[in-house]
């Protein structure tokens, strides 16, 4: 059989990491943590993982890939250049690793993402000898775009920045058209420069739609720069573990909480997480909890939220939520909740009076607020709350609207203005969160659970441009 290689996305991180196989054996590039599902799909297939390999230390997730090898006895390819506390088979530039008589693995220096960075081309044997079938490039040349260059921070992002057009045309000149793209990041990671929606790409069509193969490097590296926003902030802890060497993934249940213990938790200014859809927790929650549903980006919101380290609770409405939430948490490195409870609301408090619910709005009622027709049932805004990041506010904001992004409000709380706050964000998603903060500060708040992108239609006075 010919290569095959088959992606094991992590959605909600926006990431991607790789199985390649000849049918016999496999290769597997950048793994989460929860290196079970590699294992599963493997023993799906058939095959035998013989090399883990790593394009890069990971900032925006604790890897999998020490572990890996571990249990398949495979060969651990990481950076020579790198310093790491684990045991490992260093690569570099030049480097040729053949994998079986089918498949073959070429190192390729790709410096941008970070200073070690590595791109591995994958080569297919054909009768007319090895051809590249495609190259795994991590956090280098992206769909449409380029991993970040700021993640090692602000004094090194212009000369990452520099190393990042340099390495994606080193990959353009190296391979064919038809060659595969398969990045890590770009699907909706914090590590991607910008966004892209494309399923799959080749170097042809990315000399076609990428600006760095398109823009003169000087050019790049300023439009580059001038798109980046924040990243979580709990990427100053990925790098750290996955240099040292992450341990083992425990993904047993963990310990149970009734409806005191709660109580008890929020009292002492623990994170209790509800789980549910934002539509759910609007209509009913444990007061004192914050609403970030496992339909959206949990993981990555609750991790730029929190103070590292404070003990997090989590509520669902059955078991196998609290388990999907906590196989996300551990790809981030928050490895074990301090307690977990399930059911409905009834159920977690210990009083009535425990539960709250948070009035709904959307952007028609907003307008007509504007107006000066509020909503019957609806308290007039004093104030429009606007969560979203910096270069969405830019693109494009309410006029008068206050703007604190989400990832700052708990430290911000004090400043935003007194009075009723109507907050949003792009879909009701991140607002469903600071509704629950402002709540939880004794502000009285409406949740606008709505699309921005048709604020202006429904006749939302915007902010003029820039």
């Amino acid at each position: 059989m010919s290569v095959q290689v088959s992606v094991i996305a992590t959605s909600s991180l926006g990431d991607r990491s790789y199985l390649a196989t000849d049918g016999r054996v496999a290769v597997v590039v950048d793994p989460q943590r929860d290196v079970d599902r590699i294992m599963y799909l493997a023993g799906e297939k058939g095959v035998r993982i013989t090399h883990v390999v790593e394009t890069h230390i990971h900032n925006d997730y604790v890897s999998g890939g020490l572990e890996l090898a571990r249990l398949t006895g495979s060969q651990y390819l990481v950076s020579g250049r790198d310093e790491v506390g684990f045991d490992r088979t260093p690569v570099t530039e030049g480097d040729e690793v053949t994998v079986s008589d089918r498949l073959r693995l070429r190192v390729v220096a790709t410096p941008g993402h970070t200073f070690h960075h590595l791109s591995y081309v994958l080569d297919e044997a054909t009768d007319g000898g090895w051809q590249p079938a495609g190259v795994f490039t991590g956090g280098s040349l992206l769909f449409g775009t380029t991993g970040r260059t700021d993640l090692l921070g602000q004094q090194h992002a212009h000369t990452l920045a520099h190393h990042q057009h340099d390495s994606a045309r080193k990959l353009a000149d190296l391979l064919p058209d038809g060659a595969q793209v398969w990045p890590t990041h770009g699907f909706g990671s914090f590590c991607s420069a910008s966004q892209s929606d494309a399923p799959e790409s080749t170097i042809g069509r990315e000399k076609q739609a990428n600006p760095v193969l398109r823009l003169a490097a000087d050019r790049f590296v300023t439009e580059t720069l001038a798109g980046l926003d924040a990243y979580p902030a709990y990427y100053a802890h990925m790098g750290v573990a996955n240099t040292a060497g992450p341990a083992p993934v425990d993904l047993t249940p963990a310990t149970r909480a009734d409806a005191a213990q709660l109580r008890e938790r929020i009292a002492a200014g623990e994170w209790v997480v509800d789980l549910r859809h934002r539509k759910a927790y609007a209509t009913s929650h444990l007061a004192g909890t914050v609403g970030l549903g496992l339909d959206g980006p949990m993981s990555t919101w609750l991790g730029w939220l929190i103070d590292w380290g404070v003990p997090i609770t989590l509520l669902a409405q059955t078991p196998e939520q609290v388990a999907d939430a906590q196989r996300e948490l551990a790809r981030i490195g928050i490895d074990r909740p301090a307690a977990q409870a399930t059911g409905d609301p009834e159920r977690w408090a210990t009083d009535p009076a425990d539960l709250r619910e948070l009035t709904v709005a959307d952007f028609p009622a907003l307008a007509a607020a504007q107006a000066g027709d509020a909503p019957e049932g609806l308290p007039a805004p004093q104030v429009v709350l606007d969560v979203r990041m910096t270069n969405e506010w830019r693109a494009g904001h309410i006029d008068g609207a206050v703007h604190v992004p989400l990832p700052d409000l708990p430290k911000r709380l004090a400043d935003v203005p007194e009075g009723v706050v109507w907050v949003h964000c792009g879909s009701g998603y991140r607002a469903t969160a600071a509704a629950s903060l402002l709540a939880n500060a004794g502000r009285e708040v409406v949740l606008i659970d709505d699309s921005f992108g048709r604020a202006e239609q429904v006749g939302v006075r915007m902010a003029a441009a820039a």
